[in-house]
């Protein structure tokens, strides 16, 4: 399997909940080392020509206090921005998306070494955690922290809606609902919570191919 692949174990995970205006919200945070330096990885994080190139594009009004739109996802309003370490946005999706912030920390290493850490806040219905617990969003985190370091490599995967159907990215989407699962249990989860959790991640992400599918 591909070094792509193998850089899923790379992320640190963690699952907890928070306590958010009297509800309870659930958290995820991912945490990676990246080999470049703070500006560098701030920049490719704010600047909409390179988000675009590893994530999604981005437009909007981006700027303290303002409003961004990421092309066929989620929007919402820059609630921080304190260059080059801290960037916190609402994350809104659909017409009554709730409680959601998603929170970037960058804290440098040396010079040419950066600490990424991305948490994720949301109060989430309770039978939707209870389908899919944390992967539901763990698992698009990952790729989307996985496709961060291959841009600050130097490095594409080509057209990523190709790569989403290649035997690499089912791969890929599989060991990260796995990994997912082991954060859930660590934060205390029960086993059958975890395992049936984990079949509802891996199953949205990576669905059993029809006969005929390469």
């Amino acid at each position: 399997m591909s070094d792509f692949v193998e850089q899923i174990n790379d992320i640190h995970r963690k699952v907890g909940t928070r306590d958010v205006e009297g509800q309870e919200a659930r958290t995820v945070l991912l945490r990676r080392k990246y080999d470049a330096a703070v500006e560098d990885v701030w920049d490719a994080c704010t600047d909409p020509e390179r988000v675009r190139r590893w994530f999604l594009p981005v437009s909007g009004d981006l700027k303290l206090g303002g409003r961004y739109q990421l092309h066929g996802n989620a929007g919402g309003e820059i609630l921080t921005c304190e260059p080059p370490r801290l960037l916190k946005v609402s994350w809104e999706m659909g017409e009554n998306p709730g409680f959601s912030e998603v929170e970037v920390r960058l804290t440098p290493e040396g010079e040419e070494e950066t600490l990424f850490e991305l948490e994720h806040v949301a109060v989430v219905p309770p039978e939707f955690w209870d389908q899919f617990g944390p992967g539901a969003v763990g698992v698009g985190w990952d790729l989307t922290v996985l496709g961060l370091g291959l841009h600050l490599a130097g490095v594409s995967i080509g057209d990523p809606r190709e790569w989403e159907t290649s035997d690499e990215a089912r791969e890929c989407m599989t060991r990260s609902s796995d990994a997912w699962g082991e954060a859930y249990a660590a934060s205390g989860a029960p086993e059958d919570v975890v395992a049936s959790a984990v079949r509802g991640t891996t199953a949205f992400y990576v669905p059993p191919r029809e006969e005929g599918d390469n």
